[in-house]
């Protein structure tokens, strides 16, 4: 596939599944479960049956080094969701999880004794600065969006303290994972769809501990209101039919992401899916009408611009190096 095509795939399904999460979110705040396992369940047996050959096809990577990938992995996902439960909002949870870089470097620098270049510290300082301001911000807005009484104030503003925890839990964890990815790679050879599936299928029995709030939370899909669905002519509860899209877009963004890291440089995948993130936010202030200050914006466009820093962006736009200048330097 051509790797316009595959960027196209990136922002259609990754920007499209933050709207149907936010529709989901917005009329049951505590569907993060079902939503995981929803996802999870797709995914796996997509992969069970075009990856794994029905299973008749051996791992190239041994299972126990996949099962400690996926105890982080199955980790990251239910923190990041649940953490919405948590007087999260949506741009916020997007923003803060935009940190990614800085928990990259910090794991980087303690755990494979890394150095970085001098622009790299610059960008992380401003990723830094932008997720303060913007957290910031979204802790006044909840303690003063609560006006019952100072004690459900200070009780929200608690459950956001406990959101922000999980979602910086959830940050060094993935990066932590990353860094143990990269490990295997190196040691095994790099096999993206083989992980992508063990990945999704092996946490699958973790479920079961959140079978009565998942089941639960089926119920209510199914009570919800009657949808018909274009083009098919087939009705359902409209909630079923924002899950479905999430699930269907979710894989499309995933997909679209390893087609773009077996053609593209890493420099380019970085950009893609850090635009893809400026345009989900935009989409969810303009179209859920979130509450977006002036000082969210500047903190977003720190995130952002140290983010394009960090992937060195601005010298790969510049003249290309000279053949001869190619030669020398190698």
């Amino acid at each position: 596939m051509h790797p316009a095509a595959a960027g196209g795939l990136i922002f259609a399904g990754c920007c499209s599944n933050v709207v149907f999460l936010e529709l989901l979110a917005r009329k049951f705040p505590g569907c993060g479960n079902i939503v995981t396992f929803a996802q999870f369940l797709f995914i796996a047996i997509e992969g069970f049956i075009c990856e794994a050959n029905l299973g008749r096809k051996r791992p190239a990577i041994q299972i126990r080094y996949y099962l400690i990938m996926v105890a982080m992995f199955f980790t990251v996902s239910v923190t990041n969701n649940y953490a919405l439960n948590l007087n999260i909002s949506m741009p916020l949870h997007m923003i803060f999880r935009s940190g990614s870089l800085i928990a990259n470097m910090v794991l980087g620098i303690i755990i494979l004794k890394k150095r970085y270049s001098t622009s790299k510290y610059l960008s992380i300082a401003l990723v830094s600065l932008g997720i303060f301001i913007c957290t910031l911000m979204s802790a006044k807005q909840v303690t003063s969006s609560q006006t019952s009484s100072d004690e459900d104030g200070f009780t929200a503003f608690l459950w956001w303290l406990l959101g922000i925890a999980a979602l910086t839990f959830a940050l060094l964890m993935s990066a932590r994972m990353g860094i143990f990815q990269e490990t295997l790679y190196t040691k095994y050879g790099k096999h993206s769809k083989e992980a992508l599936f063990y990945n999704h299928a092996l946490p699958l029995p973790g479920f079961l501990l959140f079978a009565p709030d998942i089941y639960n939370h089926a119920v209510k899909f199914s009570q919800s209101e009657p949808f018909q669905v274009p083009v098919l002519g087939v009705e359902m509860p409209i909630m079923w039919f924002y899950l479905l899209m999430n699930v269907i877009t979710q894989y499309v963004c995933i997909r679209g992401v390893f087609i773009l890291t077996t053609e593209c440089p890493s420099l380019t995948v970085t950009l893609i899916v850090t635009l893809r993130k400026f345009l989900s936010l935009i989409i969810s202030i303009l179209y859920f009408s979130n509450p977006f200050t002036a000082w969210h914006w500047t903190g977003t466009s720190l995130v952002f611009v140290g983010t394009l820093l960090y992937t060195e962006v601005w010298n790969s736009i510049g003249p290309a190096p000279s053949k001869d200048k190619e030669a020398k330097e190698e």
